[in-house]
């Protein structure tokens, strides 16, 4: 096994929203604004303006925490700890932007190692101390804004420092990274070694591998690479009790497989400190091509036909009609103005022979369900846009435009109902409350079985958003659960989905989960209130 002894790539480690990102609303998307009466809201308070509470932390955790990690590393600057507040879901930022931070850390500790992970969540273990773990920051769900009550601080602890390679094996193809490490490094590091993760969120200029693990993320190119989850062969995991290392073969019978009830824990078990995820190599060729149908139905049958009898392309995804019309990410996407009709993205990716085999013979699947060619530059505009949609964020509050993102998932039989129900619910919701609303809608993940859908509401604020959007949330999470359906995706649980997570599971699932927690985290110091209720 040879080590990965490669140079520090620096890169931006930009978050959503960063002005140095900003991107302009398109013609389409303030047109589509004008039509629901947006208009100019207030100014957002300055971070400079926003004065924090002192820290809460007894002295002595703090000093014990600097004696874990080194004094230099436990910061309580109030810029610092602004940083490490909330995520970034539209009501985090709105309730920063109006400068509430009731969320925010007291302490924000920067460990070196794995060891001093373990120290650390000793001594609030001890001290009665929560921890929120914190690397990329860009949950949507509410999975960095715990329950407070009952404890004598909240640290935030930053894995910003265990942003190492580790190891790579270039015969069995994996890799074993720092889970601290962004995605955006991992994949500089690794292409300069001739292999790739092939792991794209759209939150990938933002996210790290522990992130990824820990929500079970889902990148754009998972049609052909899979899920995050699925790139996992073993972890480390820090928890108040001790460590738990976990993978020592890519499958086994060895009892049930503990990792998968690590991935998709949100940080309530432990600490993701490494992973050893596959890797594969470079792809010599990239191609990606926009496909338009006359309608949703035939567009879905298309995707459906390719996922279940192939060739599956590395990258599939389709447009309803109203997300094909406004598209926010890139308006040049897609359909010229007054087409109408759906936007259906293809990806390869791979030898020029496989690409050009698998490119040839879906195309001939999406003609005969009805697609129409349109060719590279459509494509390449996605590509070249996928992950501008987050920075919008920003612009659009600024207009004074609520906008929002949800997804699930569910079987290729349910699609249409889930697709309706969920539409009619939100818009059912805010109608109520006299603010129409756009509903967007794509398939953003296919597999064999079903298919995920993402869905991107869009109205003027009201007075008080936060009041505005809560009903409309709440009926969405009813709307995904009458339905059958998986109450997330990719976004993962937190504290928003918390009650319908329950529901999905069952009351003996959650104490299943409870008994675990009570077991790595007796004294429950671990992202209190996210995933289950305490």
């Amino acid at each position: 096994m040879s080590e990965l002894a490669l140079p520090v790539v620096e890169f931006a480690p930009d978050r959503w929203g960063n002005p140095a990102h900003a991107t302009g609303l398109s013609p389409a998307t303030k047109e589509a604004l004008d039509a629901l009466g947006v208009r100019p809201r207030s100014v957002a308070v300055a971070p400079e303006d926003v004065v924090l509470p002192g820290p809460a932390v007894p002295a002595s955790a703090r000093t014990a925490l600097e004696a874990a990690v080194g004094a230099a590393y436990v910061s309580d600057e109030e810029m610092d700890r602004l940083r490490h507040t909330r995520g970034w879901s539209t009501p985090d930022i709105l309730r920063m932007r109006a400068g509430d931070v009731a969320d925010a850390p007291d302490l924000v500790v920067r460990p070196g190692s794995h060891d001093e992970v373990v120290r650390v969540l000793q001594v609030c273990s001890e001290a009665g101390v929560a921890v929120v773990p914190y690397s990329g920051g860009t949950s949507v769900v509410g999975g960095l804004a715990p329950e407070r009550e009952g404890f004598a601080g909240v640290v935030a602890l930053d894995l910003a420092r265990l942003d190492a390679p580790v190891a790579l094996d270039p015969v069995s193809r994996t890799a074993t990274l720092q889970a601290g490490m962004r995605g955006l490094r991992a994949e500089e590091l690794l292409q300069a070694e001739g292999f790739t993760l092939g792991h794209f969120p759209q939150s990938y200029e933002g996210a790290s591998l522990g992130g990824y693990a820990a929500a079970r993320s889902a990148g754009q190119s998972s049609a052909g690479y899979g899920r995050f989850d699925e790139m996992v062969v073993g972890l480390v995991l820090a928890t108040p009790r001790g460590t738990l290392e976990l993978g020592t073969a890519p499958k086994s019978a060895s009892g049930p497989d503990l990792r998968q009830l690590v991935l998709g824990s949100e940080g309530v078990l432990g600490v993701i400190t490494s992973l050893t995820v596959r890797v594969r190599p470079v792809p010599r060729e990239r191609v990606f091509e926009g496909w338009r149908f006359p309608s949703f139905g035939a567009g879905l049958e298309a995707v459906r036909r390719l996922a279940q009898d192939g060739p599956l392309p590395t990258v599939l995804r389709l447009s309803d009609e109203a997300e094909t019309a406004i598209n926010l990410a890139d308006p040049s996407g897609g359909p010229a103005p007054g087409e109408g009709g759906c936007l259906a993205i293809t990806g390869y990716e791979g030898d020029p022979e496989d690409v050009a085999v698998r490119r040839g013979r879906a195309t001939a699947v999406l003609q005969a369900c009805g697609g129409e060619p349109l060719g590279l530059e459509s494509g390449e505009a996605w590509r070249r846009g996928r992950f501008h949609g987050p920075y919008q964020r920003d612009p659009l509050l600024d207009a004074g435009a609520f906008v929002e993102t949800l997804e699930t998932v569910t079987f290729w039989s349910n699609v249409p109902r889930l697709k309706a129900a969920v539409t009619e619910a939100v818009q059912g919701a805010l109608g109520e409350q006299g603010t129409p609303a756009i509903v967007l809608c794509h398939v953003s993940h296919v597999y064999e079985t079903g298919a995920s859908l993402y869905f991107t509401i869009a109205c003027a604020q009201a007075d008080d958003p936060l009041a505005q959007w809560a009903p409309a949330k709440a009926a969405a999470n009813a709307a995904i659960r009458a339905a059958g359906a998986a109450i997330s995706h990719h976004h993962g649980v937190g504290t928003d989905h918390r009650a319908p997570y329950a529901e999905e599971i069952g009351p003996l699932g959650v104490e299943v989960l409870r008994a675990v927690k009570a077991t790595l985290d007796p004294a429950g110091i671990l992202n209190p209130g996210v995933l289950v209720a305490r």
